[in-house]
C-alpha cells in the first residue's frame, strides 16, 4: 500500500517559520518565469540580434539611445502583459502575517518585472530596479518610462527625454558594469544578517552578490531554506532544499504556517 505523498517542506521550516519574529526572502528569475516573463537572454523576434550586453550598458544606450529605449518599452510591454502568479502572492500573504504578528520582513528581489509590488507586496527591495520606472541621465529626476519601441531595431525615431533638464530618459535598472545601489543591497544585506529564517525563491545563486545574501544569513545562524525545482550551486551548504515551483510549494508551505497551529 503506498504511503500518501507529503509536502516537499519539512516540519522543521513551517515551525521555524511561526516561531520566527524576522523572516527575509530573495527571489530571483525562476518566479517569474513561472508567470511567462522571458529570461533576460531568450531570443526575441525583432531583437534576436542583439545580446543584453550590447543594449544593458551606458556607452550602448548613449550610443544609440532610441534603440536602447526602444529594448526597454518592449520588454515593459511584456511584462505588463503577464500577471503575478501564486508564489507571488504568496510571499505577499506571508509577509501580512508575520507583519500582522509584531515581526519584520523583508523581500528582496533580483527581478525587474514589478510582479512581487503588483502581488501586494509591501516591504521590498528591488535591487536590479524595475522596468516600471525610469529617470534622467543628466539630473536623475523621474521620468514616465518611454511607451512606444522603435520602428526598427536600426533605432529610427525620436529619443525621450527628461521635462526638467533634456537630458536623456533611461531605465530605473542595474546595467553590466554597474554597482547595485548602495541602500538596496544594505537593506536586504542588514535583513539576511538578522533573519530569523530565510527563503531563497527561484535564484540560481550564481549572480553576487544577492547571490550572498542566503549565506550571509546561514552564517549568522538563520534557517535557511531553498526553493527550485533543482538545488542551486549553494543549496548544499544550506539548512533545506525544497524541490518544486514556487507557484506550487509557496501556497502550501504560507497555509500550513499561517494556519491553526
Amino acid at each position: 500500500m503506498h504511503q500518501p505523498i507529503g509536502p516537499p517542506f519539512s516540519d522543521t521550516l513551517v515551525r521555524r517559520l511561526r516561531q520566527a519574529r524576522r523572516v527575509a526572502v530573495l527571489t530571483g528569475a525562476g518566479i517569474s518565469a513561472e508567470s511567462g516573463v522571458p529570461t533576460f537572454r531568450d531570443p526575441d523576434g525583432l531583437w534576436q540580434r542583439f545580446r543584453p550586453e550590447e543594449l544593458a550598458n551606458v556607452e550602448a544606450f548613449l550610443a544609440n539611445p532610441t534603440l536602447v529605449q526602444g529594448w526597454y518599452a518592449h520588454r515593459r510591454q511584456v511584462v505588463e502583459d503577464v500577471e503575478p502568479n501564486a508564489g507571488h502572492y504568496a510571499l505577499a500573504e506571508l509577509e501580512r502575517w508575520v507583519t500582522g504578528r509584531g515581526g519584520q520582513f523583508l523581500l528582496a528581489t533580483q527581478n525587474v518585472d514589478g510582479l512581487h509590488e503588483r502581488a501586494g507586496s509591501q516591504n521590498l527591495v528591488e535591487l536590479h530596479g524595475s522596468l516600471r520606472r525610469s529617470h534622467c541621465l543628466d539630473c536623475g529626476a523621474p521620468a514616465p518610462p518611454p511607451t512606444a519601441p522603435p520602428a526598427d531595431a536600426d533605432g529610427e525615431g525620436g529619443v525621450a527625454r527628461c521635462a526638467a533638464c533634456g537630458g536623456l530618459v533611461r531605465p530605473d535598472v542595474v546595467w553590466f558594469g554597474e554597482m547595485l545601489p548602495e541602500d538596496a543591497i544594505g537593506r536586504a544585506t542588514e535583513a539576511a544578517a538578522l533573519a530569523d529564517v530565510y527563503l531563497s525563491v527561484g535564484t540560481s545563486a550564481v549572480v553576487y552578490p544577492a547571490a550572498g545574501l542566503p549565506q550571509v544569513a546561514r552564517q549568522a545562524g538563520a534557517y535557511v531554506a531553498e526553493v527550485n525545482p533543482t538545488p542551486s550551486d549553494i543549496a548544499w551548504r544550506l539548512d533545506e532544499q525544497v524541490p518544486g515551483r514556487a507557484g506550487d510549494v509557496l501556497p502550501a508551505l504560507v497555509e500550513r504556517v499561517t494556519g491553526d497551529e
